[in-house]
C-alpha cells in the first residue's frame, strides 16, 4: 500500500425527520417570519408571511425586498434597518404600524431583527420576525386620546370652545373630519324641547378636517342643517346610541350624496367616505347634539371598538358642554337679577352730581354680588352705598337683592350711618342663622355714606369695605381714614362713623374691591392707581370714571366692579334760612310772619299760605311737647324744606282725632297739605320735617295744596 495522498469526505442527506421538523417549526409559526441573504432578497417565508404579503411563494423567493412591497415610510424603514443590522451585525427590535395588503386593515408590529452568521462568524444573511402588537398598540392610543381628553377638552365655560377643543382632539388622530352641532336649545336659555318626528335641526358650531381639502364641509359654521330620520346623525339622536355607518349602505350613501351634490364644483371633490361614526352628546339625561367622525383618507374604517372609544369621548365633551351650558344660563340669570335691582336711572337731588359703573366679572367664577344705590334723605341730604356679597351666581345676586332693599328701608327711617350698618349687621345674622347655604357663607362687606348739602359734611362708616377715594378742589387726592370695621354678619362688634367737611366741587370715589384687588397684582400698588387716574383732568364725572376704570382695571378683571363717584354741591345762605324759636306759644305768630317774609324774598309767595299752616304746627308741637332749643329751618332746593328742630327725642306719630278733641290734627293737616314729612333723630334731639312742590314759574299756578 502507498502512501495517502489526500482525503475524501461523503456527505449524506440530514436526518430526514430533523429536517422536517425544523422546516415545519419555521412554516407554522405564528409569527411572520422572514430570512433575507445580505442583499435584502428574499431566501425564506414562512405561512403567516405568506398571508400577511398575499401572493404565491414563487414571486416572493430570491427577489428584492422592496420589489415586492408598495414604496412608503414604512417599507423604506425596514429596508433601511435590515441593512443597518448586516452592515453592523448588532440585532433590531423596534415596533412599525403598517398596511396589510391582504387584509385591508393597518396593524402594529413589534418587528426583531437578528443576523445569521456562517462558521467564521462572518454575516450571511438577516431574519425578521414580527409579533403583532395592533391590540396593544391601539389600546395606547386610546389611552392616549381619553387622557388628552381629560386634559384639553373644557378648559373654559364656553359651549362653542368646548365643541373646537373636541374637534381638535379628533382630528387628525381619528378622524380625517370632524364636526359637533348641537340643538338650538343649547346655544340659548331654553328648556330642551322634544325631538320632532321627521327631520332634526342642528346647528353648526365647530368642524375640522385633518389636511386642507381632504373634506369639505356641507354647513358651515353658525348655519343650521336639517338632519332626515334616516341619517346617521338624527338617528344617534333619536336612539340614544352610537351610529356606525359604511359606505354601500343604502341609507348612508343617499345622505352622503345629498350633502356632497350641491357643493361647488370649482373645488376638487373630496376623496369618497368610507365610514362615518355619529355620537350623541349626551349629559345628565340630556341630549345636546351629536359628534360626528368622517374617515374618507385614512385607510381604515370604524370598527365596533372606534364605536367604544367615540362615545367615552363624547361623553366627556358632553359633560364640558352641559357644564358651559348651565354656567352661561346662571350666568344670564344673574345679571338679568342684578340688573333689575340695581338702579337704573339715579333719583334727582341737589347733594351730588353723580356718575357710575358697574362691570360683571367675565370670570369662569360668575357674576358676583357688587352694588351700589344713590338715597335721597331729608333736609336735601343723600346717601352714597356701595356694598359687596362675596361669592358669586344666582344666590349672590339674590342676597345683594335683600341687602340693598334692607339699606333703603333702613335709610328711610334716616338713621346714622353707624347705627344702619348696626342694624343692617343684625340683619344679615338673622338670616345667615335661619338659611346656612346664603350669607352665612358668603359674607358681605358694605360702605353708607350721608352728605348734607348745607353743612358740607360727610359722614362715612364701613363694614368690612375698602375706605372711599377723597378728590379735593385743589387736585390732591387721598383715601378717607375710615375704620372699616367687620363685615356684615360677624355681630358684636361696633361700627364708627367718620365725619369730615368738604369743600364744594370735591369727588368721593366708591368702588368695590373687585377695582383694586386681584390675585396678580399688590392692593397698595392698585390703590395708588386709583389716586393718579381721579387726578388726571376730565371733563366730565363720566369720563373720570371711564378714565378710572381703564388706568386701574386689569385686562381681564377677576371679580365684578361697582364704581360710584360723587361731586358736592353746597347750599348757601341764598337758599338756607334759621331762625331760634323761644318755647312761647306767643313765639309762633312771629314764626310765621318770618317764614312769609322769606318767602317773598324767595319769590315763592305762591306757596305762603300752605307754608304759614305747616310752620305754625310744627313750631307749635315744638314748643308744647318738645324740649328747648327750638330751631325753625328753610331750605330752598327742589322743594321748600321746612325743617323744626328741638332737644326731644321722642318722635311724632298720626292719629286719627276723635269729633271733640280739641287737638290730633296737626300732623294729620300737614301730611295732607304737603308731599312727605317725617322726622329723624339727631344727636342733641330730633328733627320734624315737611316738603311742598315748588310753583311751576312757566305755568303761573298758584299755589295748591300740594298734597301727596
Amino acid at each position: 500500500m502507498g502512501t495517502p495522498a489526500g482525503q475524501v469526505i461523503t456527505a449524506g442527506p440530514p436526518d430526514a425527520a430533523e429536517t422536517s421538523l425544523a422546516a415545519r417549526a419555521f412554516q407554522q409559526a405564528s409569527m411572520p417570519m422572514s430570512i433575507f441573504d445580505t442583499e435584502q432578497h428574499y431566501l425564506g417565508v414562512n405561512d403567516v408571511a405568506f398571508r400577511i404579503m398575499g401572493g404565491p411563494v414563487q414571486d416572493l423567493l430570491g427577489r428584492p425586498y422592496l420589489d415586492t412591497v408598495d414604496e412608503g415610510a414604512d417599507t423604506l424603514g425596514i429596508a433601511r434597518h435590515l441593512r443597518r443590522v448586516a452592515e453592523t451585525g448588532e440585532p433590531l427590535r423596534y415596533e412599525s404600524v403598517t398596511r396589510a395588503p391582504a387584509e385591508g386593515r393597518s396593524h402594529a408590529w413589534n418587528i426583531e431583527m437578528w443576523p445569521v452568521r456562517d462558521g467564521s462568524g462572518e454575516v450571511v444573511g438577516t431574519v425578521v420576525a414580527a409579533f403583532d402588537s395592533t391590540e396593544q398598540h391601539r389600546a395606547r392610543r386610546r389611552l392616549a386620546l381619553l387622557n388628552e381628553a381629560a386634559a384639553g377638552i373644557g378648559t373654559t365655560l364656553d359651549v362653542v370652545r368646548t365643541a373646537e377643543e373636541l374637534v381638535e382632539l379628533l382630528t387628525p388622530a381619528f378622524a380625517d373630519f370632524a364636526a359637533v352641532d348641537l340643538l338650538d336649545w343649547v346655544l340659548g336659555a331654553d328648556e330642551p324641547p322634544a325631538l320632532p318626528e321627521s327631520g332634526i335641526e342642528l346647528r353648526r358650531v365647530a368642524h375640522g378636517s385633518a389636511a386642507h381639502g381632504s373634506h369639505g364641509a356641507a354647513v358651515h359654521l353658525g348655519q343650521t342643517d336639517v338632519h332626515p330620520s334616516y341619517s346617521p346623525p338624527a338617528q344617534a339622536l333619536r336612539e340614544c346610541r352610537t351610529v356606525l355607518a359604511r359606505a354601500g349602505e343604502p341609507d348612508f350613501d343617499r345622505w352622503i350624496a345629498e350633502r356632497i351634490a350641491p357643493a361647488p364644483t370649482v373645488r376638487p371633490r373630496p376623496a369618497a367616505i368610507h365610514s362615518l361614526l355619529a355620537v350623541p352628546l349626551r349629559a345628565r339625561g340630556t341630549t345636546l347634539g351629536v359628534a360626528v367622525a368622517v374617515r374618507n383618507v385614512h385607510p381604515d374604517e370604524y370598527v365596533a371598538e372606534d364605536a367604544v372609544l367615540a362615545e367615552e369621548l363624547a361623553s366627556r365633551a358632553a359633560v364640558c358642554v352641559d357644564n358651559a351650558r348651565r354656567f352661561a344660563r346662571e350666568r344670564t340669570t344673574a345679571l338679568m337679577l342684578q340688573h333689575s335691582l340695581l338702579p337704573r336711572g339715579l333719583p334727582g337731588q341737589a347733594a351730588v352730581d353723580v356718575a357710575h359703573r358697574y362691570l360683571p366679572s367675565g370670570s369662569a367664577a360668575g357674576i358676583g354680588g357688587d352694588w351700589f344705590d344713590v338715597i335721597p334723605l331729608a333736609g336735601s341730604r343723600v346717601a352714597l352705598v356701595v356694598g359687596d356679597v362675596v361669592g358669586h351666581g344666582i344666590p349672590s345676586a339674590a342676597t345683594m337683592g335683600r341687602l340693598c332693599m334692607a339699606v333703603r328701608t333702613l335709610a328711610d327711617v334716616d338713621l346714622p350711618p353707624d347705627e344702619l350698618l348696626t342694624h343692617l349687621d343684625d340683619l344679615v345674622s338673622h338670616l345667615s342663622a335661619g338659611d346656612r347655604d346664603d350669607i352665612g357663607e358668603l359674607g358681605a362687606t358694605c360702605l353708607y355714606a350721608v352728605y348734607d348739602p348745607v353743612s358740607r359734611c360727610l359722614s362715612v362708616a364701613a363694614a368690612g369695605h375698602p375706605a372711599p377715594a377723597l378728590l379735593l378742589p385743589d387736585g390732591t387726592c387721598g383715601l378717607i381714614p375710615v375704620n372699616a370695621g367687620p363685615p356684615l354678619g360677624v355681630g358684636g362688634l361696633p361700627f364708627e362713623a367718620m365725619e369730615l367737611q368738604l369743600p364744594e366741587g370735591s369727588v368721593v370715589a366708591l368702588y368695590t374691591d373687585g377695582l383694586v384687588e386681584d390675585r396678580d397684582r399688590d392692593i397698595d400698588r392698585a390703590t395708588d392707581d386709583l389716586r393718579r387716574a381721579l387726578q388726571v383732568p376730565a371733563d366730565s364725572l363720566e369720563s373720570l370714571c371711564d378714565g378710572v376704570l381703564k388706568h386701574v382695571l386689569p385686562e381681564e378683571p377677576g371679580d365684578d366692579v361697582a364704581l360710584l363717584l360723587a361731586r358736592t354741591r353746597a347750599l348757601g345762605a341764598d337758599r338756607v334760612a334759621t331762625r331760634d324759636v323761644p318755647p312761647d306759644p306767643e313765639e309762633v305768630g312771629a314764626a310765621r310772619q318770618w317764614a312769609t317774609d322769606m318767602l317773598a324774598a324767595w319769590g315763592l309767595d305762591e306757596i305762603a299760605f300752605i307754608t304759614e299752616l305747616v310752620v305754625s304746627e310744627l313750631v307749635t308741637n315744638a314748643i308744647r311737647y318738645g324740649v328747648p332749643p327750638v330751631k325753625l329751618r328753610l331750605i330752598r332746593d327742589r322743594t321748600l324744606i321746612c325743617e323744626v328742630v328741638d332737644a326731644s327725642s321722642t318722635s311724632p306719630h298720626l292719629r286719627r282725632a276723635h269729633a271733640y278733641d280739641e287737638g290730633g290734627r296737626g300732623l294729620l293737616l300737614v301730611a295732607q297739605l304737603t308731599q312727605r314729612w317725617g322726622s329723624r333723630q339727631t344727636g342733641g334731639g330730633k328733627t320734624i320735617w315737611a316738603e311742598q312742590p315748588l310753583p311751576d314759574p312757566a305755568q303761573g299756578l298758584s299755589g295748591g295744596s300740594g298734597r301727596g
